[in-house]
């Protein structure tokens, strides 16, 4: 059937142009919609894989770390300390390392030279290599409450041949260092005298991974 020819009643007239009028709300509804969805990375509320919204969270948490078969244990600090060396680039990573300082006896003689074991380990999974020379090693005795220092070995000796060590997983590298029995400050500053009998600890570091204190006495 062919429609009619000439103008359309007003009633189908409107009826139309409402439709149209619809139809591109509809439309434009449907483009806003598709904007913010780009917008946001196409993630839902409960898309699992969303990431950077407000409901992911992240956090960084330090931990005690246990060598394999040596029982090492070793704390990394939140920050460096003012004292530590940044790590070269393409150096063994702090997170890789476990440090454990050893007393060679429990009691020392006034007078007598303390020996201090220091003990380095490659606690990853992968080899890596690490610059352990003496003038990045610290090594410092404090009163036995850790309140109090008294004596670092970088105060007076602050530098040292590098010592490029390449560890395998698992691997140490283990130094000695002989303490005079005096004190000492930062950049050997005041006077060293030596230390009066009295229970004393001390505490190894490299960068930022710091041992566990092992106690002594010097009576």
């Amino acid at each position: 059937m062919l429609e009619p020819t000439g103008p359309l009643p007003p009633e189908i007239y409107w009826r139309r142009r409402v439709f149209a009028i619809g139809a591109l709300v509809v439309a434009f509804a449907l483009v806003i919609w598709l904007v913010v969805m780009v917008a946001r990375g196409g993630n839902s509320p409960g898309d699992p894989n969303a990431t950077g919204g407000a409901g992911s969270t992240s956090s960084v948490k330090n931990s005690s770390s246990t060598a394999s078969g040596g029982g090492e244990s070793s704390k990394t600090t939140g920050s460096a300390a003012a004292t530590a060396t940044a790590v070269a680039a393409g150096q063994c990573p702090d997170q890789s390392l476990a440090v454990k300082v050893t007393v060679e006896q429990p009691t020392y003689r006034p007078g007598e030279q303390p020996v201090f074991g220091i003990v380095i380990t490659n606690i990853s999974s992968v080899a890596c290599a690490r610059d352990v020379g003496s003038g990045l090693q610290q090594i410092s005795v404090y009163s036995l409450d850790g309140q109090r220092r008294l004596w670092s070995s970088t105060d007076c000796y602050p530098d040292g041949q590098p010592d490029m060590r390449t560890l395998n997983r698992g691997e140490q590298a283990a130094f000695q260092v002989t303490w005079s029995g005096s004190t000492s400050q930062p950049n050997c500053a005041g006077e060293r005298v030596p230390v009066p009998a009295g229970a004393y600890s001390v505490v190894a570091q490299l960068g930022s991974v710091r041992s566990a204190a092992e106690p002594f006495n010097i009576a």
